[in-house]
């Protein structure tokens, strides 16, 4: 079955260690962009696991994800200064100061306060102590962003049906008035022979290459014949298990091509119009497509 790439999902949890919120959003895209936002204490080894769980459940879409946690007892945090960081902007600040001829006493504090100086940290065992907790709450986020994209791709696949339908209706119209078509094309022809034979100067080459165009614009019977086909394969397709949007996109070109090679050699009002219409579907299913995982 198809998901789509729009989805929503979110999760918290609260023990009496810890509170924990995961919060995500996914939208179309031909890749996986993801942007990840979590605490600075987060280790980079574990937020890495946490992007490999993304790529694994949600597979493509522009997905933007937020992990907050906060420890109820502050005092398993402690705070890790960046020396070096520290020591450049004192330096920096210092020099400023002798040339604008400022005063030097609150430097250090204004140190103390630059970006990326001072970090919480905590010990390893203890946030491994939390870490299932928080891991948790992040699949469960996953999960729900997962049941909305199923919701919406359920959505997207009865707007799909419709669409088959409607092209499908569109088809057996062609399919009816196809004779009635045949027929005109040949009465053409008969008037361009009694022409010819009423024409003195007659011109065998332009006789036989209007001839070629008549007998090729004729017959539409395999294109008939493959836009079905493609239409019951993107049916198919669909409701399979390996349904994705790249394939259904795959599909979808095919059927157009059927749809205007129909046009083209139609050269009959009816057909033009019925193929006007179901061109109008095929750009819906195109539309739509480009939003399904």
């Amino acid at each position: 079955m198809i998901q789509s790439m729009t989805g929503f999902g979110s999760a918290v949890h609260e023990n009496d260690r810890l509170t924990v919120f995961a919060e995500m959003k996914s939208l179309n895209s031909k890749y996986l962009d993801v942007n990840l936002r979590t605490p600075r204490i987060l280790s980079a080894e574990k937020e890495l696991i946490l992007r490999e769980l993304i790529k694994s459940k949600l597979k493509r879409g522009k997905i933007s994800v937020l992990l907050e946690f906060q420890f109820k007892d502050t005092s398993i945090l402690g705070t890790r200064i960046n020396k070096e960081l520290a020591k450049n902007y004192y330096q920096e600040m210092i020099g400023l100061a002798d040339d604008l001829g400022s005063a030097k006493q609150d430097i250090f504090r204004l140190t103390m306060m630059m970006p990326d100086v001072q970090s919480q940290n905590i010990q390893d065992d203890l946030l491994e102590d939390d870490w299932k907790v928080i891991l948790g709450v992040f699949e469960q986020a996953i999960s729900k962003c997962q049941e909305f994209r199923q919701s919406e791709g359920n959505s997207l696949l009865k707007s799909f049906q419709e669409n088959i339908d409607i092209i499908t209706q569109k088809l057996e119209q062609v399919k009816e008035q196809d004779p009635k078509r045949v027929l005109n094309i040949k009465e053409r022809i008969a008037q361009h022979m009694e022409e010819i034979n009423n024409n003195d100067n007659f011109d065998k080459n332009r006789f036989e290459q209007e001839m070629v165009y008549y007998i090729e614009k004729l017959d539409i019977s395999e294109e008939k014949v493959r836009l079905k086909s493609h239409l019951d394969y993107l049916q198919e397709t669909l409701t399979s298990a390996q349904a994705n949007g790249k394939k259904l996109n795959f599909i979808a070109q095919e059927i157009g091509r059927e749809i205007n090679t129909i046009g083209s050699k139609a050269n009959d009002a009816v057909v033009q119009r019925y193929v006007v219409e179901m061109k109008e579907e095929l750009e819906k299913i195109k539309e739509q497509v480009l939003n399904v995982l």
